[in-house]
């Protein structure tokens, strides 16, 4: 009777020191926009994440994954990081561009020239100096990108080639104004539309077609109300990983050195599934019931001379002309090494 009593007692405490330390974590509320599925790069990478840092830190913190917009839109999740509703999230180009300016310099249309090219110039000295940035005004910390997916053009109304085929075509773009800027250089009308209202904009007639990756066009079935897809490649579009600098803070020099850690590993992932969406464009999106229209280099040049200073002098009107400069610096440098 003894030996059960004290085998009751140990039980007990050893259940109460589990509940007081599930009591004492720290809660990471980690949004993204994907759908809750493992073939989506968002989603794959953040549960990668969630075991990474949990793993890693014993449990002191407790990663929640909200996918598919649970918390709102870009500029609801963007506005939650600053005021530290949100502890993490993963966010497209526009709604980051429309809080921090300089983020819109990677708007600038076909300036790399893969993957290889881009990452390098994001991880260096240049990413960097934009994560740097981002911090000081807005207190929101980026750890670093992985791939939104090279943006190409779809519409329901006709093939596009070359810049002449965009003449009168209603295109869904991001909500920052640099996105309406490329579109209009090109002879299309623009209309800003949030990500999750993208579908039923399509499916309604609303606009006539949008830009995107492969990666979203599946995730999303815009397939199912686009019928082509025309892989000029305009853009390396990014997802910033990023987190409430307070929140940062806040964590123990071990913990922040799991979350460090873990965003690396996210952030792989993210790239290497994206990279092979994109790298199997045609495949894919064929099978998919699209029309896929190849841009040839000499076509790509076309849309690159219309496009390119449009959005280049509007950039430079909105944050002057040193990220541009910068971010010209950091491609040549990189050409250099070959």
């Amino acid at each position: 009777m003894k030996t059960m009593s004290k085998l009751m007692i140990a039980t007990a405490s050893a259940a109460l020191v589990v509940s007081a330390q599930a009591a004492a974590a720290k809660e990471l509320k980690y949004a993204h926009f994907q759908s809750a599925d493992l073939s989506s790069p968002k989603h794959a990478a953040a549960l990668a994440f969630e075991s990474c840092v949990e793993g890693k830190t014993g449990g002191s913190i407790d990663v929640q994954i909200y996918p598919a917009s649970q918390l709102g839109g870009g500029p609801e999740i963007m506005e939650g990081l600053q005021l530290g509703t949100v502890q993490m999230a993963v966010v497209h180009d526009g709604p980051i561009s429309a809080m921090y300016k300089p983020f819109s310099v990677l708007a600038l249309p076909y300036l790399f020239d893969d993957q290889a090219m881009a990452w390098s110039v994001m991880d260096g000295d240049f990413g960097s100096e934009l994560a740097d940035g981002m911090l000081a005004d807005t207190g929101i910390r980026m750890f670093g990108v992985a791939d939104n997916g090279v943006r190409n053009f779809t519409n329901n109304i006709r093939p596009v080639a070359e810049p002449a085929d965009m003449e009168g075509l209603k295109m869904r773009v991001m909500t920052a104004p640099v996105w309406v800027t490329l579109v209009e250089s090109l002879g299309a009308s623009a209309t800003p539309v949030p990500w999750p209202e993208l579908p039923g904009a399509l499916q309604q007639g609303v606009v006539d077609g949008q830009e995107n990756g492969v990666t979203n066009i599946v995730d999303a079935s815009l397939y199912q109300n686009q019928k082509y897809v025309s892989l000029d490649g305009h853009v390396f579009s990014w997802h910033a990983y990023m987190m409430s600098d307070d929140f940062f803070q806040s964590l123990s020099d071990g913990e922040r050195t799991a979350v460090t850690q873990c965003v690396d590993i996210a952030i792989t992932i993210h790239r290497g599934m994206t990279a092979a969406q994109d790298a199997n464009a045609t495949t894919i999106l064929s099978e998919k019931g699209m029309e896929v229209v190849p841009v040839s280099p000499e076509q790509k040049d076309m849309f690159r001379e219309k496009a390119q200073p449009a959005v280049r002098d509007y950039i430079v009107s909105e944050i002057g002309e040193d990220w541009p400069n910068k971010l010209d610096a950091a491609v040549q440098e990189y050409r250099d090494q070959f």
